[in-house]
């Protein structure tokens, strides 16, 4: 049934009615549940695609697509649940589906808020649009309407950073902390939902460290330091980037400091540490501050980082392995990503965490000719991966004094996470997953950069027991 305005050439059409208006234009108003990323059409145009619902047609709704000429004037909706308006949009099918068609010639459209109904003024309309008086009863309506109804918006199938899988799509609701052009064209969001990624089994052997060193990051673009301190200390804050594909999708219009569900998305694995990939099919949802899941996933960060223990790794509670003891056992744990953005140059961090290279990776060199100890560990928790340096007295008590090399293999072996033998050649094709442990770390200034290495870790007061 139509929602009739007060002139007979212009009315609403219900979804479920303008469903079996094909091939003929048609005017909407619904309620938005779901956007797709906006692309580079193969032709000249940009286009999205969003999902809307109504009262006649809650599940699943019906995807509106827009070809516009810039992506700037493609719809860009802040929050799911807002209202969109369209007129003369033209009903298709695409095999046994049915959508509507936004054309940039005769369509147009205009988009408010939900919680704003004190002027019904759009946040956003296209150059075409007409406020027209008789609309306000129905846009009214809806947001009523939406007051009442939940919209789910698929949010029961969603994962936390600490669920992901290689190779699996999944959907997941983060926080955009930052939203970079790592080179010309190309860009990448940082996300983040204060839970820790799993730790990964290491797949690569130790004498290639020598020639290929394990990367810091997933991704070859280095955060300058003014970016790196603005995200959050505590919780993965995941790469994400867009596929290898031809379609250029326009990541950069997708806000900072946002909420939203990601849909479809997969994960990958680079160099041992995850990443993520948007797809052509990805579809995003803003979520409002005030979303039940974004208040339970805030109040569970909160509790978490006011815990004296809450900053361990997630995966290492209910304590990290008893190899190593330090000398400040009663010393609260900090991240890594916490010790890397550290206000002041020189400071002393206690931390949990992984090593997953040393540098030179057999036990025989670990110590100069003039017989000084100088090692390289390369270390990680779920906020960073860094190089940290065993040096001098420092190395001497992690090893406790000067054991022979086969002691010393042991040593290596057991921080690792190999349970191969003790000779090195036996371990070389085995896979390794290096226990939690706890140190000290102390940071002192490298040179005047601005960016994530800018600053030397060495491990002290820290005894590796075996």
């Amino acid at each position: 049934m139509a929602r009739s305005s007060t002139r007979d050439d212009y009315k609403f059409l219900q979804i479920v009615d303008a469903r079996a208006a094909i091939n003929q234009k048609v005017n909407l108003i619904g309620v938005v549940v779901e956007t797709g990323l906006p692309k580079q059409s193969r032709g000249t145009d940009c286009f999205c695609s969003i999902k809307v619902i109504d009262e006649s047609y809650p599940s699943p709704g019906i995807s509106i697509n827009f070809f516009t000429e810039t992506m700037d004037k493609l719809p860009q909706v802040l929050t799911v649940g807002d209202i969109i308006q369209l007129s003369q949009v033209v009903m298709k099918t695409h095999g046994p589906d049915i959508y509507a068609l936004f054309n940039k010639k005769f369509s147009t459209f205009a988009i408010f808020d939900r919680k704003n109904n004190s002027n019904f003024l759009p946040y956003q309309w296209s150059p075409k649009y007409q406020a027209r008086e008789e609309d306000k009863k129905f846009i009214l309506g809806l947001m009523k309407w939406v007051a009442d109804h939940k919209i789910d918006a698929g949010l029961a199938d969603l994962h936390s950073l600490q669920e992901i899988r290689e190779g699996e799509r999944f959907n997941l609701v983060c926080k955009i902390v930052h939203v970079c052009e790592v080179e010309k064209d190309k860009w990448m969001l940082l996300v983040w939902d204060g839970t820790d990624t799993p730790p990964v089994t290491i797949k690569t052997k130790l004498e290639v460290e020598t020639e290929n060193p394990l990367p810091l990051q997933p991704v070859d673009f280095t955060l300058q330091r003014d970016i790196l301190c603005t995200l959050p200390p505590l919780g993965t804050v995941l790469r994400v980037t867009v596929d290898r594909c031809n379609e250029k999708l326009g990541i950069n219009f997708l806000k900072s400091n946002r909420w939203v569900k990601l849909i479809n998305i997969r994960c990958e694995l680079h160099t041992a540490l995850w990443h993520a990939v948007l797809m052509p099919f990805t579809r995003v949802c803003y979520l409002s501050d005030e979303d039940d899941i974004v208040l339970q996933r805030m109040r569970q960060y909160d509790e978490r980082r006011k815990s004296k223990w809450g900053w361990m790794p997630l995966s290492s509670f209910p304590w990290p392995s008893d190899i190593t003891e330090t000398d400040y056992p009663n010393v609260p744990f900090v991240s890594l990503m916490r010790a890397l953005a550290n206000s002041r140059v020189v400071g002393k961090f206690h931390c949990v965490v992984r090593v997953v290279a040393v540098f030179p990776w057999l036990a025989e060199d670990f110590r100069s000719p003039s017989g000084v100890y100088r090692i390289r560990l390369t270390i990680e928790d779920p906020t960073a991966r860094i190089h940290a340096y065993l040096y001098k007295e420092d190395a001497e008590q992690f090893f406790d004094g000067y054991p022979s090399v086969y002691a010393l293999t042991r040593k290596r072996n057991l921080l690792l996470g190999t349970s191969q033998g003790d000779d090195a050649s036996e371990m070389n094709d085995y896979f390794r997953n290096p226990p939690w442990i706890r140190c000290c770390l102390k940071s002192y200034h490298i040179d005047d950069s601005d960016a994530w290495g800018s600053r030397n870790f060495r491990i002290f007061a820290t005894t590796l027991k075996l």
